[in-house]
């Protein structure tokens, strides 16, 4: 699993996450779409760009091509609700929640996961 290198979003509950999946592996944290390319090449099984609250937006700049990467490679992105990015709103993602990124066999999993720990209702 990815995890940004931001301070201000939620490792401990991407910690809950990976731990209700049963993964052991410690996750990757890195800066810039380099997160998509490690889902991309299939050597992360997923990305979380948790939402820290219910203002914040994702710029779309910070998505749009890592978006293109991982769907080409076979993957699936979404938000915590599983809608798809909507790219068609101006410079944010304003009809989205979060980001999950991963590499499609795990995706409704992670999506489960989100929902039963009540991740994102603010």
């Amino acid at each position: 699993m990815c995890l940004t290198v931001c301070p201000l979003f939620p490792g401990k509950i991407t910690a809950r996450i990976a731990d209700k999946l049963a993964i052991v592996a410690e996750p990757a944290r890195l800066d810039s779409q380099t997160k998509y390319a490690v889902v991309a090449r299939g050597e992360a099984e997923a990305y979380l760009r948790l939402p820290r609250d219910n203002k914040y937006k994702e710029k779309i700049w910070d998505h749009a091509g890592g978006v293109l990467v991982v769907l080409e490679a076979g993957g699936r992105v979404t938000d915590i609700n599983g809608k798809d990015l909507d790219f068609t709103q101006g410079y944010t993602l304003q009809n989205n929640l979060g980001v999950i990124v991963s590499n499609g066999l795990v995706h409704d999993d992670v999506l489960k996961t989100i929902s039963e720990l009540g991740i994102g209702q603010f």
